[in-house]
C-alpha cells in the first residue's frame, strides 16, 4: 500500500467498482481492500456517491489526456485521426484496463453528478468533433455521431475486455485488423 490513504481508497474503489459495479460495492468492502477503516473513507469522501464521482472524474481525465497524447494536427486526414483515437484507447486499456471497464459500466449511471457527466461529455465531444468533420468531408457515413461512437467504442471496449480475459489473443496484428474493421464500419463506402 502507498503512504497516501486517499490513493489507496481510490485504487481499491476502482478495482471493486470495475468488478462488482456501484451497487455491488460497499464502503466497508472498499475499506477492507484499501486496508483502512471505513471511517477513514468518510474523512476523504462524504459518501459512496462522492467517492464514485471523484473516481469517475479522475479516470475520465486520464483517458482524455491519453487521447491528447501525440494528437495529430487538425489538417491530418480523418483516417489518421481515427487511427490515433483507437490506438490511444488501446494504450489506455493496456495500462488502465480496470479504469476502462469502470468508465464503460458507469458512464450513464444515474448517480453521476454534473461534473462527472461534463467530463464524459468532454471526452465524447472530442470524438464527435472528428466524426463531424469526417461527415462534412464525406468520408464518414452520415449516421448521428453518437451512433457512430456506439458502433466503434462499444466494439473496441468489448474486444479489449475479451483480450484481458484471454478469450481473444492479444496481438498487434489483431488490434490493427480490428481498427480497420471499426473504420470500415463508419466510413463512406
Amino acid at each position: 500500500m502507498s503512504t497516501n490513504k486517499r490513493d489507496d481508497i481510490m485504487k481499491a474503489a476502482l478495482e471493486l467498482f470495475a468488478e462488482r459495479g456501484f451497487d455491488g460495492t460497499t464502503v466497508p468492502t472498499i475499506a477492507e481492500k484499501a486496508k483502512v477503516g471505513a471511517g477513514t473513507i468518510y474523512r476523504y469522501f462524504e459518501n459512496k456517491e462522492v467517492l464514485v464521482n471523484s473516481l469517475f472524474q479522475e479516470v475520465m481525465e486520464q483517458l482524455s489526456n491519453q487521447l491528447l497524447t501525440n494528437q495529430p494536427l487538425a489538417d491530418v486526414p480523418i483516417r489518421e485521426q481515427f487511427r490515433h483515437i483507437v490506438s490511444q484507447v488501446v494504450e489506455f486499456a493496456n495500462h488502465h484496463d480496470r479504469a476502462l471497464a469502470f468508465i464503460d459500466s458507469h458512464a450513464n449511471a444515474p448517480f453521476l453528478d454534473q461534473a462527472s457527466r461534463d467530463k464524459f461529455e468532454h471526452f465524447l465531444g472530442f470524438i464527435r468533433g472528428i466524426l463531424d468533420e469526417g461527415k462534412r468531408q464525406g468520408v464518414i457515413c452520415s449516421l448521428p455521431s453518437d451512433a457512430l461512437i456506439a458502433i466503434v467504442y462499444g466494439a473496441l471496449v468489448r474486444l479489449l475486455m475479451f483480450m484481458k480475459k484471454g478469450i481473444v489473443e492479444n496481438s498487434s496484428e489483431l488490434l490493427n485488423q480490428a481498427e480497420a474493421c471499426c473504420w470500415n464500419a463508419i466510413r463512406v463506402h
